[in-house]
């Protein structure tokens, strides 16, 4: 017998045997039996089951899709990046963990499966983000079961859309001109943004000292400021510029920049030095005015504590698709607001993850901007990889979908063309 059934069944006799005889008794029961028919209840909790896991690549390995099927027709879709080409047999691995249990579960599930690991990498890189993409889907599921949005299991959420700002991807290996800065800025306010980021590492700097070097030379420097000037002063004062070094600089090229910078008032200057060692960023935080970020390489709310227990940065920005998930976001969110500090996550995904972030922005006091790239706008296979609805983004914000789940899903046709060779495509 169904669920449904059940609950027909039970409905009927419990009403009609404590009704008996009453005139209004058939009308009592079939309004109650209509209102349990149309409750958007989807499954049991109790019976719903994992039954299978499976997986498709795009960009050469470093955007990972996962799919989480039940014994319900019941899916749920996640994504991972960066850390994630090679990963086909991790991703078969953590299925097999989590099979026949409840996807209803997900912490205890995402405990589950990180706490078996401990000796398998369990503490940052391809472990982590595998388990993101099969954390987020596995949120995705639940919301789908129990028919209400992500943002809602998360807690409910303060805002109704999520700010985002623009990665340019104006690249330094094509040696833009500060012109170029200054034109790519004034475009991405005239698409309705707010807020712009720019990268300011480059490796074919003629004034390089050498290859190796991670200490900025007094051309490179110029570079830098002239580039990010020319940007300030064609969008003016009110727009937020975000600076991007990459972590390939050292602790006194990062100092002079974070100096440098000052007179033309950043959002941040992100990762001007690799993410190992927190005590350099305290000592560049230290050291100026501008707002120091970093965050997309650090693993889990245990690699933000030390950045948060010191003071090495003025805001955080955990990558959601490679940190550990929804959840785990929310809990590194939550930590950075006990120190007062801002929640503005890294996101290089498709509209799935950049929605699935989206969720968790929602749900927590601090967030201040999301990432937001250029190449939904410019490469159309970011729109035929998933299904939505709606506008991805309307003058610099995300709706925040109200579906149940994350509000938006895999389409494994649009995405088949672009899967990578040689790896099993959702098999």
């Amino acid at each position: 017998m169904s669920h449904k059934q059940s609950r027909r069944s039970f409905f009927k006799k419990s009403t009609m045997a404590g009704l008996a005889g009453a005139a209004w008794a058939t009308h009592f029961g079939q309004g109650l039996e209509a209102a349990v028919e149309k409750a958007p209840l989807l499954s049991s909790p109790s019976d719903l089951q994992i039954t299978d896991i499976k997986c498709g690549y795009i960009r050469n390995g470093h955007s990972l899709f996962v799919k989480i099927y039940t014994n319900q027709d019941i899916w749920g879709c996640g994504e991972g990046v960066d850390a994630t080409p090679g990963t086909y047999y991790l991703v078969k691995m953590f299925g097999e963990r989590i099979k026949g249990k409840s996807p209803l579960n997900v912490h205890r599930l995402f405990e589950d499966i990180r706490r078996s690991g401990f000796f398998e990498g369990a503490q940052s890189g391809m472990f982590v983000a595998v388990l993101t993409a099969v954390e987020t889907a596995l949120w995705d599921l639940a919301g789908k079961a129990l028919g209400v949005p992500v943002y809602q299991l998360l807690g409910g959420k303060f805002r109704d859309s999520i700010r985002v700002y623009m990665d340019t991807a104006l690249y330094q290996h094509q040696l833009p001109t500060p012109e170029q800065f200054a034109e790519s800025a004034s475009e991405a306010v005239d698409m309705g943004f707010t807020a712009v980021k720019f990268d300011l590492d480059q490796s074919n700097d003629p004034n390089k000292y050498d290859k190796y070097n991670w200490t900025a030379s007094p051309g490179e420097l110029t570079r830098m400021y002239d580039q990010i000037a020319a940007a300030r002063e064609a969008v003016g004062p009110n727009i937020d510029i975000c600076v991007d070094m990459h972590g390939r600089y050292d602790l006194p090229t990062g100092e002079q920049v974070a100096k440098m910078m000052e007179p033309l008032k950043l959002m941040w200057l992100e990762e001007p030095v690799p993410a190992e060692n927190v005590e350099a960023y305290k000592r560049i935080a230290d050291s100026t005015s501008t707002p120091i970020c970093a965050g997309e390489n650090v693993y889990l709310a245990h690699g933000f504590r030390p950045l948060l227990e010191i003071g090495a940065v003025d805001i955080i920005m955990p990558d959601l698709q490679k940190a550990g998930g929804l959840g785990e976001g929310q809990r590194i969110a939550n930590l950075s607001n006990l120190y007062y500090v801002p929640f503005a996550p890294h996101m290089v995904a498709s509209y799935l993850g950049a929605m699935a972030a989206s969720h968790v922005c929602a749900s927590v006091p601090n967030f201040l901007i999301l990432e937001w790239q250029i190449y939904f706008h410019k490469n159309p296979m970011f729109k035929e990889i998933v299904s939505y609805d709606g506008e991805m983004v309307v003058d610099g914000f995300i709706p925040l979908s109200d579906k149940p789940g994350i509000g938006v899903e895999i389409n494994e046709e649009g995405m088949r063309k672009y899967a990578d060779k040689d790896v099993p495509f959702f098999a």
